[in-house]
């Protein structure tokens, strides 16, 4: 069975509204679906916005509906060059952009006794690569795969933007992906996240954010519904 996230409700409705023969389970305020989408089980939820809200999700995904496997789905700002508004980033790994316990000796980003960067599994990865070509978006935007950052920040400033991109070098900024994947490593359950850029994660970021949410986040859930096809 795959979990599928996403942190807002525009995230998600999408996904929700193609589930055939949904149950909805309510645990720890939190509002699970389960059912058929793309021919496959899987359990739909909102996680809530940042860090702690999506690692819980991931947990109770894996503890009390035994996923074998958690799509993360949802919207970035973009961080890669050469990435613009409504393309698309794949990840191979999550890193923490907002951590730094270098003083220790850790590189930045990283948890003491966690992993430099929680890496994805490659064979969602390249279901996701090889699921793209067939999206109506191919050939109109781009879907680059790489490294994404995640931290408790909305990042809307230039200079915060090129100081991640100085440490970490992702292709995209966001505020779940990363504590997604701490879970899942720590639960053993492999992982991908898939993001929509909604905004450039500069000064224009909270205008264009808005202006962009719904059709992002909706771009990200059918690109999802298309993995689901490869999984």
């Amino acid at each position: 069975m795959t979990g599928i996230i996403g942190a807002m409700n525009s995230e998600i409705e999408r996904l929700k509204n193609e589930l055939e023969n949904p149950e909805e389970t309510s645990l720890f305020g939190l509002s699970f679906f389960k059912g058929r989408l793309q021919g496959k089980d899987v359990v739909i939820v909102k996680s809530g916005v940042g860090k702690v809200n999506s690692a819980l999700c991931a947990q109770l995904l894996a503890v009390k509906f035994g996923v074998d496997r958690i799509i993360n789905t949802g919207i970035a700002g973009a961080a890669g060059s050469g990435l613009g508004i409504f393309d698309f980033v794949i990840s191979t790994g999550a890193v923490y952009h907002d951590v730094d316990v270098r003083i220790f000796g850790y590189k930045a980003g990283q948890i003491p006794g966690m992993p430099e960067i929680f890496q994805a599994d490659s064979a969602m990865t390249a279901a996701a690569e090889k699921a793209f070509s067939r999206t109506k978006f191919s050939g109109k935007h781009r879907a680059a795969a790489g490294l994404i950052a995640s931290g408790d920040q909305f990042i809307s400033e230039k200079s915060r933007k090129d100081a991640i991109k100085e440490a970490f070098r992702p292709l995209c900024v966001e505020m779940e992906g990363a504590s997604i994947a701490h879970a899942c490593h720590l639960c053993g359950i492999p992982f991908i996240i898939i993001r929509c850029l909604s905004d450039m994660a500069d000064e224009s970021a909270e205008n264009t954010y808005e202006f962009n949410e719904t059709e992002a986040a909706d771009a990200s859930a059918e690109f999802v519904m298309e993995i689901l096809k490869e999984l």
